[in-house]
C-alpha cells in the first residue's frame, strides 16, 4: 500500500517525472515534449520550492507515485514566481512570441507560459483564493488514494485560513472531470480545451 506523506526535495525529480506521465489530459506526454523536465518546472516544481507545507505525495515500493501540490494564496504565489521563479526560466527557454500560437510545439507552448504567465482572475480569487495541482500514475490510482491526497491537502488550506480552492483540468479528462465533481467540486467555467472547478472550504 502507498505511504502518504509530506514531499520533500529529495522528491523533486519524481514530481517533474510524474507531472510529464500525466501531462497529457492525464495521459502520458513523454512523446509530445523534446525537454523531459519543461511541462514539470511549470506546473509542479516551483510548489515544492514555495508552498512545501502544501506538497504531498503518495510513495510505494517503486518510488513516489503520485502528488498533489497546492497554495492557500494564488494571488501571492503568482507574484513570487514572477519575482524568483520564472527570471531564470526565461533565460533558458527562448520566447516562442514570433512563431505563431497554431504552429507552436508542446514546448514552446509551455515556454510562452513561462514569459507570459497567465494570473488568475481576481474575480475569482475573492471566492476561491486557493488552488491545486493533483496527478496519479495509473500504478497508485484507486483505493481511495486519489481522494486521500485530496483530504490532506485540502485540510491543510483550511489550517492556513483558505476559504474556497480552484482548479483547472483537460476538456478531454472527464475521469478527473468526474472525480472532482464527486469530492463537491462544482464546475465554475469553461474555456478552450479547460473547465475550471471550485470548492467552498468554510
Amino acid at each position: 500500500m502507498p505511504t502518504l506523506r509530506s514531499a520533500r526535495e529529495t522528491d523533486r525529480a519524481a514530481l517533474l517525472s510524474i507531472c510529464l506521465e500525466t501531462g497529457d489530459s492525464g495521459q502520458d506526454a513523454t512523446a509530445l515534449y523534446r525537454d523531459p523536465v519543461i511541462l514539470g518546472q511549470v506546473y509542479a516544481a516551483p510548489y515544492l520550492t514555495f508552498a512545501p507545507d502544501f506538497a504531498f505525495v503518495l510513495e510505494d515500493d517503486q518510488g513516489v507515485g503520485g502528488y498533489v501540490l497546492g497554495t492557500p494564496d494564488t494571488a501571492a504565489f503568482e507574484d513570487t514566481l514572477e519575482r524568483e521563479w520564472w527570471p531564470p526560466l526565461r533565460l533558458q527557454y527562448p520566447d516562442p512570441q514570433a512563431t505563431p500560437p497554431a504552429e507552436r510545439t508542446p514546448d514552446e507552448r509551455i515556454a510562452h507560459l513561462i514569459h507570459h504567465p497567465p494570473r488568475a482572475p481576481r474575480e475569482l480569487l475573492t471566492t476561491y483564493p486557493a488552488h491545486l495541482h493533483i496527478d496519479l500514475l495509473p500504478r497508485v490510482q484507486g483505493g481511495g488514494r486519489g481522494r486521500a491526497l485530496m483530504d490532506t491537502l485540502l485540510g491543510a488550506l483550511r489550517e492556513a485560513g483558505a476559504v474556497g480552492v480552484h482548479l483547472g483540468v483537460g476538456a478531454r479528462n472527464v475521469n478527473a472531470q468526474g472525480f472532482y465533481r464527486h469530492l463537491g467540486f462544482t464546475e465554475l467555467g469553461r474555456t478552450p480545451g479547460a473547465v475550471t472547478f471550485g470548492l467552498r472550504l468554510n
